[in-house]
Parts: C-alpha cells; structure tokens; sequence
C-alpha cells in the first residue's frame, strides 16, 4: 500500500508544481543527474547558512522591527491564543485521512507533507528530471533545517511552556501548562521529539511547512498551492497544536527565512558550477568545419574561405 500512495503523490506532486518546467529528458543519464543534484546539494550547505545569517544581518533595522514585533506577540499572547481556542478552533471541524507511516518520528498530518516530497523525487528520478530533483533535495533540506534550527536549538533556549486550553476561564493551570505567556525558562533536557513540556516556542509544524511551502513557492513561482496545501493540512489538526499564536507566527517567520535561504544557496550553487563549466575547454569537442568556395566578378577572381564551429 505505501509503495502505492509514494507513487500517487509522485504523479500528483508532478503534475501539480511543474507546470512551468518542460519534463525534457536530459541527455545526461540519471544517475550522473542524480548525483549532480546531491553532490550540488551537499556543496551549498555552507551557503544556506550563510543566506540565513545574511538575511537576518543585512538589515538590522528591520530585524529590530521584526523583534520588536515579536515581543508584542508575546504580550498579547494572552488575548489571541484565547480568542483562537475560544472562536476560531471550534468551527474548524475537518480532517484528512490518516496515512500510515513507517518513516520515523512523522507520524499524523505530516506523512501529507513527506509523502508528497518523496514522491516528486522519485517520480522525477524515473523521467530523469533534474529540475524536480533538486525541489525535492531542497524541500528535504528545509524540513531536516527546521528541526535542527527550531526543534533542537529554538526550542531548547526558549524552554516556553504552552498555553493550557481554555486559557481564559477560571480553572486552576494543571502543570506543565501556563496561562502565563512570559512562562519561558523552564529547561528540563533536550526534546527530540514532538510535544513535551516547556516546548511551545516556536512551533517546529508552522517552522518546517513554511519552510517548504518557501521553497515550492520559489522553485515554481507560484503561491497559491503550496501555502494552500499546508494551510489546508495545519488546520485539519489544529486542536493537537498546543501554542501559542506568537509561536506559530515566528515559526511561520523562521520556515520563510530557512525555505528561503536553501534556494537561493542553491541557485548561486548551480550558477558557480555553470560558469566554471563555461570556462572548461576540451579540445576534443572543438570542431571546424571548412569550406573553400571560388569566388569571381568583375573586378577578382580568388577563393572564400569558410569557417564553422
């Protein structure tokens, strides 16, 4: 059955992201494609770093701004987060079919995002596509950046509490949960997995699908489907996501900046290798063609030479 689905979502991620791309085959064989997509890939980490550290270093005034926003998020946290659990949860009342998953730590809604990414890399490695390869490394890449960048090291500094449901009513807050939105620095030990206490801030799901909705936004200059396709699965289990609004917005934020940076490093990547390729010279693919071709009028009679390349 999964060997089904994988396929399924190669067909439906194809035919959805690639309109703008031709599907040619290259004349490069697939395995030299392949490997040229990872090796380009594993080259342009140290880029993607740089472009995050850029991105957050290159304007300090906005960066300023965008903190000082952050922090007002936080004080109105209180007021937000109740109204989301109070208006706007309640009347979201939809789900989508639960796949089953092998792959570990993705479990639940994220298989509608895993799966779609496997299923362009292989369906793109069957018709040797190069283009849909390299969409399916980088969406790969934002999803392993966010949880290292939100998971692991975010989430660990921060060490918020989450917001305990109902956060506006009168019951007494049952631990680990807050009705406190500065409740931050409450280290307990490193949490590699989904969920936990002192784990709100930010929210790794809105990290990481931003990130790759960013990076399909990028690839295929089209907004509308990959920001309504994650939207559509976040919300389908919304209720599960115990944050606050403040750390899905800078979540949102930091998988724009991560999806962002990837395609951008891998572009300059690509466009470096491209132009030390121009400068190689193989002397055994130089070839001349000549032509001799009498030439005579009134005033001349020689020979015109002719050279093609």
């Amino acid at each position: 059955m999964k060997f089904y689905t994988v396929i399924l979502f190669s067909i439906l991620s194809i035919s959805c992201f690639s309109q703008n791309d031709s599907l040619k085959i290259k004349k490069d064989n697939r395995f030299k494609v392949a490997g040229s997509v990872l090796a380009d890939s594993f080259l342009s980490v140290p880029g993607d770093f740089s472009a995050m550290g850029h991105t957050v270093s290159s304007d300090w005034k906005r960066t300023a701004i965008y903190t000082a926003g952050i922090i007002g998020l936080i004080a109105i946290d209180k007021q937000t987060t109740g109204f989301l659990h109070d208006h706007i949860e309640p009347n979201i009342n939809y789900s989508l079919p639960e796949i089953k998953s092998t792959i570990p730590h993705v479990i639940g809604t994220d298989t509608y995002i895993v799966y779609p990414i496997i299923g362009l890399y292989a369906g793109s490695l069957i018709i040797n596509n190069k283009k849909g390869q390299v969409v399916a490394v980088n969406a790969i890449k934002s999803l392993a950046y966010s949880y290292v960048i939100s998971q692991i090291v975010l989430k660990t500094i921060a060490s918020r509490n989450r917001p305990q449901r109902r956060i506006n009513d009168d019951n007494p807050v049952e631990e680990p949960f807050t009705k406190n939105p500065w409740d931050f620095g409450n280290y307990h030990h490193i949490h590699l997995t989904h969920g936990g206490s002192a784990t709100s801030f930010p929210s790794f799901h809105s990290t990481s699908y931003f990130a790759v909705a960013k990076v399909f936004q990028m690839e295929y200059n089209n907004y509308w489907i990959p920001y309504t396709f994650v939207t559509v699965v976040f919300l389908s289990d919304i209720k599960s996501h115990e944050h606050w609004v403040s750390d899905l917005l800078v979540g949102g934020l930091i998988g724009t900046i991560i999806g962002r940076s990837i395609v951008i490093s891998s572009r300059k990547q690509m466009a470096k290798k491209n132009e030390s390729s121009a400068f190689n010279y193989d002397p055994k693919k130089f070839k001349m063609h000549k032509q001799l071709i009498p030439q005579i009028s009134n005033s001349m009679i020689g020979l015109h030479f002719i050279g093609t390349f």
